[in-house]
């Protein structure tokens, strides 16, 4: 079975709680593993997951928010070799849904950056998501 590494990680600002981050991540991914890291006032929080089912949150709001064939292509272009890099906006996941964004200058608060790696991340994509009929 193909291993897959989940990692997600953001700046928690001083205006925001530590706990509604937390919980942003979580809308998207579930069940993670948080670690701290902090540098002076400055907090990154990470959070870390392994395999398949880490995913299937984003995977059903990919599907409930009818973004799927955008989020592929999204996806597909984010593909370095084994790893899958893209930014999620903080506000919007803490909202429970997805918003693919840059990473800087599109959200005040500043995004999720999340890091997938995956023997085969081309068909990671495919199950993710996946090609809507036309």
């Amino acid at each position: 079975m193909e291993e897959i590494n989940v990692k997600a990680q953001t700046i928690v600002n001083p205006t925001e709680s530590e706990e509604k981050v937390r919980s942003a991540i979580c809308n998207i991914f579930g069940s993670v593993c948080f670690t701290v890291q902090t540098e002076g006032k400055q907090i990154n929080l990470i959070a870390q997951a392994k395999g398949k089912d880490s995913l299937i949150k984003l995977r059903t709001l990919l599907r409930q928010d009818r973004i799927r064939d955008a989020s592929r292509k999204a996806l597909l272009r984010s593909i370095r070799g084994e790893t899958i890099s893209f930014c999620l906006n903080k506000q919007v996941a803490a909202a429970g849904h997805i918003s693919f964004s840059q990473q800087t200058a599109e959200s005040p608060l500043g995004p999720i950056q999340v890091t997938i790696t995956a023997e085969n991340p081309r068909q990671l994509v495919e199950w993710l998501a996946e090609k809507t009929e036309r």
